[in-house]
């Protein structure tokens, strides 16, 4: 369907007339989602949706590295236990993996049996298990049914993004998960090789001892955090960019980062770097340390290029005190103000506000605590070539 503009009343009462209310109703429903999915996926005119499954749905980015990290794994066949729009599936597909996807809700089997087809070329949809169906030499298998019901054969690896929404939202309440937490565990705990997605803001006491809790960033957005149960154990990050995958993992045996007072240049950690915690790991060669033991902002006195980090040359350092940097705004003639801050109790923008930029200058000001107490540090943000993506202990 091709209209300008699908949400609008004309193009309603264009579909109303040739194919009734319902197939109208749903149509530029799917046009509506197209187009809201068109930065995730590069097929998107031609891909189903579901609201909740394009909501939830993994981005390509994303989805095409797990895949890969199945396959370097040496993974042939994988279940994907809840489905959803068959974002994740499509990948495995895409990587040379067969592929069996599940999910409870007929209708989002049916979107993610229609996106697989786009991968595959060919249909594999059934209401109910076939167990002849990838011995038949069919690539995928789409079906209806439960995640704990679901027998998977021997070798075969298992990737599961459990739902956590509850009629108030999402939450981080086990109890609530489906499938059940109790299952997941137990999928981690098997001899298979199992995947399982969660969000960024994963609560630490939650990840079971024994597997590797990645955090992934793509563009320094964080955008999931995952299990696994055959890599390396504890914390690692994954930052997605230009040129490829950057990993880190803890290697052990390194001290903490040492609290001193500000630099030539203040570093801000990827998210996924902070939330994994792996500050120490970021360059171990450089010399950085920590402005404040408990935030997340480091310094060094040379520059650091790495698409872990945003690094900022350090240009004027003024006192936290609004009528200092307000004048200091109006004597630079200041338009465009950036204002970013850790571990403050302010409001960038109710702040920017307050200070009345005008001009046209830019600048950027970081609120960090150091030793010297709160301080507003004039930074210019710098641009390097991005590092060739390096892997370290994964």
């Amino acid at each position: 369907m091709r209209e300008p503009d699908p949400s609008s009343l004309g193009a309603g009462e264009r579909l109303r007339r040739s194919f009734g209310a319902d197939d109208a109703a749903w149509a530029l429903g799917q046009a509506v989602l197209r187009r809201r999915a068109a930065a995730k996926f590069e097929r998107a005119d031609e891909m189903l949706f579901t609201r909740n499954g394009l909501e939830q749905a993994t981005r390509r980015s994303v989805a095409r590295w797990r895949a890969q990290r199945f396959a370097d794994a040496g993974v042939t066949e994988v279940w994907d236990l809840g489905c959803g729009i068959g974002a994740d599936a499509m990948a495995f597909l895409e990587a040379g993996l067969r592929v069996v996807a599940v999910d409870a809700d007929p209708e989002t089997a049916a979107v993610a049996a229609h996106n697989l087809a786009l991968v595959a070329g060919a249909p594999g949809f059934s209401r109910t298990r076939s167990p002849d169906c990838l011995a038949a030499g069919l690539t995928y298998d789409v079906h209806v049914g439960l995640a704990e019901e679901q027998t998977p054969p021997p070798g075969a690896a298992i990737f599961l993004d459990p739902a956590r929404r509850t009629a108030r939202g999402r939450t981080w309440n086990v109890a609530d998960f489906t499938p059940s937490w109790d299952f997941v565990l137990a999928q981690l705990s098997s001899d298979r090789f199992v995947c399982v997605k969660l969000g960024p803001g994963v609560p630490k006491e939650i990840i079971p001892y024994g597997v590797q809790a990645a955090w992934v960033s793509e563009s320094h957005d964080v955008v999931e955090a995952s299990l696994w149960n055959r890599l390396s154990e504890g914390p690692a990050v994954v930052a997605l960019g230009a040129g490829g995958a950057t990993t880190l993992a803890r290697t052990g045996g390194r001290p903490g980062l040492d609290v001193r007072p500000l630099g030539r240049y203040l570093i801000e950690p990827d998210g996924a770097v902070i939330r994994a915690g792996l500050f120490e790991e970021i360059a171990p060669a450089h010399d950085l340390w920590l402005l404040d033991p408990h935030i997340a902002y480091l310094s060094s006195d040379e520059p650091l290029a790495s698409p872990l980090a945003t690094c900022f040359a350090v240009r004027e350092v003024l006192d936290y005190d609004r009528r200092t940097l307000r004048r200091w705004v109006a004597e630079h003639g200041i338009g465009t103000l950036e204002i970013k801050k850790r571990g403050i109790d302010v409001d960038p923008a109710a702040l920017r506000r307050e200070l009345k930029p005008k001009g046209t200058a830019s600048a950027t000001l970081v609120l960090a605590r150091t030793l010297e107490g709160t301080k507003a540090v004039v930074v210019e943000r710098l641009s390097f070539l991005e590092p060739r993506p390096r892997s370290e202990a994964t």
